[in-house]
């Protein structure tokens, strides 16, 4: 193991740690603000939410429309993490203008950036699983794909069930079924909602939409960035 490995392996560590620290008093209470925040939205809006959520998930597990180039061999890991965080600031700077460009735009172009914004966080993921050597090809890596991104938008007690799952990721996939209709995306779409709502509301207000709308992207694609970086490392230390 040379020092760029030992490095990362630390971090990985110290991760491991942070996704296995138990839900605090103030998380609980803060779920309960959301559900009451989440009755005060119109329906028209949660049902556009719950869509754009239901379809991607759709489209990531029969692959039909996020692509990625073959995945990369015969690399170490320094050159694969170096490849993968040119990706994370690519996406998130893309991130970051579209929500500074739907932001200022009012409520109907805000509201756009839900789909644009999911859109490039499942194709930075695809790629990122390409980088790290994994096949998207394979049913059971888009499925990986989606514990990942569960795993950076989720409450404290469900991160810390889905990074159980991924931690023996070899074993559990084996009993998950193959049929992409039995995916829980409801739970999925409730989770990743809840996490994000405030910013994104937050978005449409007239005359602050730009800022929060950059900001909220910028940190929202920043933590998926650091999320995929160690849950695949994981997979790497493991092999």
């Amino acid at each position: 193991m040379n020092n760029y490995e030992e490095n990362a392996l630390k971090e990985l560590i110290l991760w491991q740690e942070k996704m296995k620290k138990k839900p605090s008093l103030s998380s609980g209470l803060t779920k309960g603000l959301q559900n009451k925040m989440n009755s005060l939205y119109p329906d028209k809006l949660q049902n556009f939410i719950t869509e754009s959520i239901k379809n991607m998930v759709k489209l990531v597990l029969v692959g039909s429309e996020f692509t990625s180039k073959h995945p990369l061999m015969h690399a170490d890991l320094e050159q694969r993490e170096n490849l993968a965080k040119e990706k994370i600031d690519f996406y998130r700077k893309a991130a970051t203008a579209s929500g500074a460009g739907t932001g200022a735009s009012g409520l109907i172009v805000g509201l756009a950036d839900f789909p644009i914004l999911l859109s490039l966080k499942i194709k930075f993921l695809f790629e990122i699983a390409s980088i790290y050597g994994f096949n998207i090809e394979n049913y059971k890596e888009r499925l990986y794909i989606l514990y990942v991104f569960q795993l950076a938008f989720s409450s404290d007690k469900r991160r810390i069930e889905i990074f159980e799952q991924i931690s023996n990721w070899d074993n559990y996939v084996k009993d998950l079924p193959t049929d992409v209709n039995s995916f829980d995306w409801k739970t999925f779409g409730q989770e990743y909602r809840d996490y994000i709502d405030l910013a994104k509301m937050l978005q449409l207000v007239p005359g602050i939409g730009l800022v929060v709308g950059a900001y909220a992207n910028y940190k929202l694609m920043n933590k998926l960035g650091e999320t995929a970086l160690n849950a695949y490392r994981l997979r790497v230390f493991k092999h």
